[in-house]
């Protein structure tokens, strides 16, 4: 499958669902989508991973890009990712940085 990625921004968080692989090329797109919210007063990045199949490094780099361009205020919660993403973020530490949740809001 293909990735795509849906964007909506309200009530201060920006939800964004990701489908299919997020790999070195789609990052670019995730990227494209974190800039264009990045200036809109948000406290929250919802992503909605339970369509993710696949995250490499390079998504990881955007979730580190989207806490230092949006500001230390910003709460990530990552929402149903499924076994393999949550195995690389704790490989990682990426998992101290995040929420996981079964869903937002909790």
């Amino acid at each position: 499958m293909a990735f795509q990625i849906e964007s909506v921004v309200e009530d201060k968080a920006a939800r964004l669902t990701l489908h299919g692989e997020l790999d070195s090329l789609s990052a670019r797109v995730f990227q494209t989508e974190v800039e264009k919210i990045a200036n809109q007063d948000i406290e929250a990045l919802v992503l909605d991973l339970e369509d993710l199949n696949f995250m490499s490094s390079a998504g990881l780099r955007v979730l580190i890009y989207s806490k230092q361009k949006i500001g230390p205020k910003l709460a990530i919660y990552i929402v149903k990712p499924q076994e393999l993403i949550v195995d690389t973020l704790e490989k990682t530490g990426l998992q101290h940085s995040v929420t996981i949740v079964d869903q937002y809001p909790a």
